[in-house]
């Protein structure tokens, strides 16, 4: 069986929620914790969300296969080393290496990444996608559960000022609704 579909060009992964937040000058990554092989829950408490570069400036969250999101992790790393820590430099050169370097094409996952002043999703097409902004948030999610956590977090949007709560409420939403998806949940925030 495969464990991935396509919705709408992207790929979409199955076995994590992870979603992004970007609100008064707060920037929220979360993931849920599940780790499942078919429909087997292996482990319940996996953390997908971790700081990573120079001082923890950068928040990440991946959705896909574990072993190519850290390959992932080091190779965003060692390019925020060679762009003194410009996510966005950096993404754009993990974005065109993913896409043509013959190993890392075929890495399953996706990527959520932030620091201070951008967020952004990562993807094995070569796309770095800015998430477009209402007001001043920006809401991004990725993996099995990613569109309940997103709509989930554009309702809640209008009513909390909070990216933190935002991203707690929507990943709670995530994991009554998606078997793939649980409620222990790590969160890391980068405020600007």
């Amino acid at each position: 069986m495969n464990d991935r579909f396509s919705s709408h060009g992207l790929t979409q992964w199955h076995g994590t929620t992870i979603i992004g937040v970007k609100k008064g000058g707060k920037t929220v990554i979360a993931g849920d914790g599940q780790v499942s092989m078919g429909n087997t829950v292996m482990k319940p408490n996996a953390r997908k969300v971790r700081r990573i570069g120079e001082g923890g400036k950068v928040i990440a969250g991946f959705a896909g296969a574990t072993a190519d999101a850290f390959t992932l992790f080091e190779r965003l790393e060692k390019k925020l080393e060679q762009h003194r820590g410009q996510l966005m430099r950096a993404a754009v050169e993990l974005a065109k290496d993913w896409r043509t370097d013959k190993y890392l094409r075929n890495l399953e996952a996706l990527m959520i990444v932030a620091d201070a002043d951008v967020l952004l999703i990562l993807t094995g097409n070569g796309d770095v996608l800015e998430p477009e902004a209402k007001g001043e948030a920006a809401i991004c999610a990725i993996g099995s559960g990613g569109n309940y956590a997103l709509s989930a977090a554009k309702a809640l949007d209008d009513y909390e000022s909070d990216p933190e709560k935002i991203a707690r409420r929507a990943m709670a939403v995530a994991a009554e609704v998606c078997v793939f998806t649980n409620d222990r949940v790590t969160v890391e925030v980068i405020e600007s």
